[in-house]
């Protein structure tokens, strides 16, 4: 509906970029992408990416694609419970479950950031981590994890000692929810059924993507 009033056109382009990158999932797109979509030339991409990007709404990456920043998520928090929010009780589902820390893991440029963590209520000892911990996303379940997502692959992810000695992590990405790259997994020091605990991690992902959609 239109009201009748003069509306920015800079703007109007800012907010169908973020559509356009929203759109094309976790892969991103390059600025020549981006150009053609919005039909402008690449300097008026530019010009809305380094403002955007001021407001981490969107971050160009090292392989030359763009994608939404965490910024989003605290403007879709202003008008949904939010992803920490809608994610906690499954969390604490699986914690239980498991027998183990259960976490969420968001994509922060190029480190893995835990966003809610969930020990689990009856076991005698736990893995204690962090909400706010941070770690290179090439290592560590969490981290691994998110890589594969962008492949398409949810299979579940397995390391020991990558992040603390003894420690082992089972992780999966979080699949289908546009612009965020996540993961949701544990992590103990004790031992535990692998394959029954993937199981468990791969629904709880399913579940929290099923939420966020």
């Amino acid at each position: 509906m239109t009201l009748g009033v003069e509306t920015s056109q800079t703007l109007d382009r800012g907010i169908r970029l973020l559509r356009l990158v929203a759109g094309s999932g976790a892969g991103g797109l390059t600025v020549t992408e981006l150009a053609a979509g919005l039909e402008v030339g690449r300097p008026v991409v530019y010009r809305l990416l380094a403002t955007l990007a001021e407001h981490d709404l969107v971050r160009r990456f090292a392989d030359g694609q763009v994608r939404l920043g965490l910024g989003i998520m605290q403007l879709a928090a202003a008008t949904h419970p939010g992803i920490r929010q809608t994610a906690l009780p499954l969390l604490r589902e699986l914690a239980d479950a498991a027998g183990a820390t259960a976490h969420l893991t968001l994509l922060d440029g190029e480190e893995a950031l835990a966003v809610a963590v969930v020990e689990p209520s009856w076991t005698e000892f736990h893995v204690g981590y962090r909400v706010g911990s941070r770690h290179l996303v090439s290592r560590g379940a969490a981290g691994r994890a998110i890589m594969s997502g962008r492949s398409g692959d949810g299979s579940v992810v397995s390391t020991q000692g990558e992040l603390q000695q003894g420690a082992r992590g089972l992780a999966a990405p979080i699949l289908g929810v546009p612009g965020l790259e996540a993961s949701v997994g544990v992590v103990t020091l004790a031992e535990l059924d692998e394959n029954s605990v993937s199981g468990l991690v791969a629904e709880a992902a399913t579940a929290i993507a099923a939420a966020l959609t």
